[in-house]
């Protein structure tokens, strides 16, 4: 089985491309931060970096909703491409194809700066969620 998960933020704005066949697909780049490495001499910690091919109504989501800097957590098939670099070493790059991405970013989180918000969780009233076979719960009674 090949399925890898990431969360890392994305590096730069999704690119929303159309193919021939009128597929939409969108393409980003996630960093994730390695956990207990030492920081390089710049305080950054080492990343990996990730790209990410989103298809169909996902590719639309992705295109829509995310910007460079937020967070996400991205679950697919991961493959490995080698090239050579302009120095003349070969490289490799990880690229993987999106089965689910979700926004780990906070809705209003940075929204001042780039714009983003997700579409609003439509409001539950407590007789349709009741029809709906579901029971309010006051958080009172939680045990934690």
């Amino acid at each position: 089985m090949n399925k890898l998960t990431i969360i890392g933020n994305l590096t730069r704005d999704p690119e929303l491309r159309t193919t021939t066949s009128g597929v939409n697909v969108c393409s980003f780049t996630v960093a994730v931060n390695r956990r207990n490495r030492r920081d390089d001499q710049n305080g950054q910690p080492e990343a990996d970096f990730f790209r990410v091919t989103a298809w169909r109504q996902l590719a639309d989501i992705c295109s829509k909703y995310l910007a460079k800097g937020r967070k996400v957590c991205v679950v697919g098939a991961v493959s490995v491409h080698t090239y050579t670099g302009n120095d003349g070493t070969t490289r490799a790059s990880l690229e993987v194809t999106a089965d689910d991405v979700e926004f780990l970013s906070a809705r209003n989180e940075n929204e001042a700066a780039g714009g983003y918000s997700a579409p609003a969780a439509p409001e539950a009233h407590s007789a349709d969620s009741q029809a709906a076979g579901f029971t309010a719960v006051e958080t009172d009674e939680l045990p934690f």
